[in-house]
């Protein structure tokens, strides 16, 4: 059993968050830290606490983050051009709060590695 969050907090609407999607499953919301124009958190309604305690019973939630990520894509206007879906996973994945959570981001050119801003090439 996970411990509770700030995101079980923003769930239950113990504090407040810029909320831009929710159903019966999940929410999204404006990420109080945006690394992007565009970063959005899609979080599970029901808490697991990280990546490695997805198990059968609750893999669909996985899937349906996904799916909320895509279609807050299209909705705002960033789907065609492209944006990054990931997950983080304990301490040394970059995960600070202990209930999964898909950050979605948009609205600049990503690079790869992560860490890194994509340099154009000019020839």
């Amino acid at each position: 059993m996970s411990q509770e969050t700030i995101f079980t907090k923003i769930i239950n609407r113990e504090i407040p968050a810029d909320i831009l999607y929710e159903d019966d499953l999940a929410l999204a919301f404006k990420d109080i830290n945006p690394q992007a124009p565009f970063h959005v958190l899609v979080i599970p309604k029901t808490p697991i606490a990280t990546m490695n305690d997805i198990n059968e019973e609750n893999a669909h939630l996985v899937g349906h983050l996904y799916l909320v990520a895509a279609k807050l894509a299209k909705e705002h206007g960033f789907a065609d051009n492209g944006y990054r879906a990931v997950m983080n996973c304990n301490n040394d994945g970059g995960q600070t709060v202990y209930h999964i959570h898909l950050h979605v981001l948009a609205g600049k050119e990503m690079g790869w590695p992560p860490y890194q801003d994509k340099k154009k090439v000019l020839s």
